[in-house]
């Protein structure tokens, strides 16, 4: 018994150490066409990223899970619990406020849309 608690707090600690912070904003549909698939329609639950993820355009597929950690700005309880699992089909280009640009679909699952711009942990999946 002991040894399945060991490798559960590993693995528990691997998956922390390669979790990453930034910001995430969101964009309105429609969400295509995108820079990763044109006009394909990939659902919803989807992301653009920015340049520090894009790694012309290697990123086009990844999946990521994200949750919402607390606001950038006034807006009252901004985050909301749980995560979303995006997938990048977009690149977000200069002047983006966010590594992540979540449509507005993911980012509302994690946090309050009035809120605008929050920071969130992201892994890859």
């Amino acid at each position: 018994m002991r040894i399945f608690v060991l490798v559960g707090i590993v693995l528990c600690l691997a998956s922390a150490a390669q979790a990453a912070q930034g910001n995430a904003v969101f964009y309105k549909p429609p969400y295509t066409p995108s820079a990763c698939y044109g006009n394909r329609n990939d659902g919803t639950m989807v992301t653009g990223v920015s340049d520090a993820l894009w790694n012309n355009g290697r990123a086009c597929g990844r999946r990521y899970r994200v949750r919402c950690i607390r606001g950038t700005n006034e807006a009252p309880h901004p985050c909301r619990s749980g995560n979303v699992v995006v997938k990048v089909v977009d690149r977000c280009k200069t002047g983006c406020n966010g590594v992540l640009n979540l449509s507005q679909d993911a980012f509302a699952k994690i946090a309050n849309p009035d809120a605008g711009n929050v920071i969130v942990d992201y892994t890859p999946v």
